[in-house]
This record gives C-alpha cells, structure tokens and sequence, in this order.
C-alpha cells in the first residue's frame, strides 16, 4: 500500500496561501526572504527521489504553467515524472501528465490509487483537498515547513471543521534562516470530549 504524505509550506499562524491563490493576497511571496540552499536540500529530502503527486484541479493548473517548462532541476525533474492523480470535474482538459483523473468521489479515488502499487503519493499546496482527505483519515503524515511569519490573513492549512486528528512528531529539523521543517505521523482520530 502506498503512503500519502501532505507536504506544505505555511505561516506560524497557519496561513498557506500565496500571491498565485488569488490577487487580492497583500502578501506575495512571503516565503522567499527564508529560502536557503539547506532549505532546499531538506525539502528535496522531504519528497523523496520518486513519488507521485495528489492534487487538487487549481493547483494542478498553476504547477502545470510553471512545473513543465522547467527541466535540468532536481525538483521539477521529480515532479515532470510523476504521475499526477487530480481532484478535477472537467478529466478531458488535463494535459501535463502522466495524470489521471481523481473521479467524481475523490476519497474513494485515493483509496484505490494507495492501494495500487507504486511509489508513496504527495500532496502539496492543495489546501481544500488536504482538509478532505484529512477528514477521511487518508493521509499518513504531515510535514510541515513553518515559517517565522504572521501572516494575519489568508487561506489556511486545514479549513475550519475538519475532524480532529492525533499526531506524532517524528522529526525536525531547522534552516539558517529559521525556517522549521517538522515530520508528523498521523495516528488517529482525535476522540471529541
């Protein structure tokens, strides 16, 4: 059985959302000051050397203008490979692959893609898939690259009304510039009082 792991990159106070999400955002590219080559490394490390991607219909359009005109990078060289499993109510118009469709049932099309063979699945950037799948107790692990920043506004993390979930912190590590990139098992539902 595969794993999915959601990998995201977010504020102190939980914001995930950039100046691509919407124009409105007043804070674009509010993670770029932290980048660092060991920053870099580590979320490389994060992904793994093979993996394929769950994503949401949104983010898989901005990656697909950005991700598939990049090559010779170690990054997108990953993310180019791998096939791309979609949360879309329009298939026909997927065009950067390999990919496949989700299917109208998107929890259920998890379940059968973990059950496939292959290597583990990411998601990343997909805010509202990553709540869905949480709520479905579908995702394995979090990882978390938290930045020293408040953000006070914008979409976040995990939407409001996702089930609780227990996690398990399995490691972490910080950059130079701050930036803490923890690991977390989940490893349940979190009983309600």
């Amino acid at each position: 059985m595969r794993r999915l792991k959601v990998i995201e990159h977010v504020s102190l106070d939980g914001v995930v959302q950039h100046s691509v999400d919407g124009d409105d955002f007043p804070y674009p590219d509010w993670n770029v000051p932290f980048r660092t080559p060991e920053g870099r490394d580590a979320v490389l490390a994060m992904h793994g050397d093979r993996f394929d991607l769950v994503l949401g219909r949104h983010t898989y359009d901005l990656w697909a203008r950005f991700w598939s005109t990049v090559s010779g990078n170690p990054m997108a060289d990953r993310i180019n490979a791998a096939t791309k499993f979609v949360a879309t109510h329009r298939p026909e118009s997927l065009e950067w692959g390999p990919v496949e469709p989700l299917g109208p049932d998107v929890a259920e099309g998890v379940r059968r893609v973990r059950a496939s063979d292959g290597p583990d699945l990411v998601l990343c950037g997909s805010s509202t898939l990553t709540s869905t799948l949480l709520g479905n107790g579908l995702v394995d692990e979090l990882l978390l690259i938290v930045y020293p920043i408040v953000l006070g506004t914008g979409k976040r993390f995990v939407a409001e009304g996702t089930p609780g979930r227990s996690l398990a912190l399995a490691e972490t590590t910080t950059t130079p510039a701050g930036v803490v990139l923890s690991r977390y098992q989940v490893t349940g539902a979190l009983p309600a009082a």
